[in-house]
């Protein structure tokens, strides 16, 4: 069997001078069904997640080596981005001294009576156009109905296409982690959805994933 590579959503991850934070996400690009960037979440520090390329994976042995410093993680690309969206909305309200809070309104309206404008902060995940990603404890579909959570990826290193979606399958008191094939998945909107069924699933031979944060 050729060699592949493992990306486990929840692995840790270091720089070349340090440890750098978790895996959070995958992102996958589905119509060339391959991996494009893990999203990399900073622990410790109040900081958002880096978009992080394959290309800057080294090695991913049970944790993931990046060939970057902690400083030039620190310039990859936010995986969230935050935006003001504007609005309108009926006031009403005062402060303790009598003041409107938070709205401008429109001339000829009775105060905390009339239409007001409004703002608020957005914050969504940034992902290449035309991608998606995977989050830990996004649902795997089968046929007939849900089978379990997504854990991770086996892709191939020289190409980085995916050759098998990790799946924790089952309950706590009966769980198995299994590689499903590539080829059994139809499509990654709104979890993983499968062409086979949960019989068929289960039938798979457990897989051997790695837990480097257990």
């Amino acid at each position: 069997m050729a060699e592949t590579t493992q990306f486990t959503i929840g692995a840790r991850a270091y720089c070349s001078d340090g440890f750098c934070g978790e895996v959070s996400r995958v992102v996958v690009d589905p119509a060339a069904r391959a991996v494009t960037h893990l999203v990399i979440e900073p622990k410790h520090r109040r900081e958002p997640g880096r978009l992080v390329p394959l290309g800057l994976v080294t090695t991913t042995t049970g944790e993931i080596r990046l060939g970057c410093t902690i400083a030039e993680f620190d310039k990859l690309d936010l995986a969230e981005e935050t935006e003001t969206v504007e609005g309108v909305d009926y006031a009403g309200g005062y402060g303790s001294a009598g003041a409107v809070q938070g709205y401008g309104y429109a001339s000829g309206m009775g105060v905390g009576m009339g239409l007001g404008h409004r703002s608020r902060t957005v914050t969504h995940d940034a992902v290449p156009l035309g991608e998606t990603e995977i989050s830990r404890g996004d649902h795997v579909h089968a046929t007939d109905g849900e089978i379990g959570l997504v854990q991770g990826f086996v892709v191939d290193p020289g190409d980085h296409h995916v050759t098998h979606v990790l799946l924790q399958e089952g309950h706590l008191w009966g769980r198995k982690e299994v590689a499903i094939p590539i080829s059994a998945v139809t499509g990654v909107d709104d979890g993983i959805r499968l062409s086979i069924t949960k019989q068929q699933v289960e039938d798979l031979p457990r897989a051997d994933i790695g837990h480097p944060n257990r």
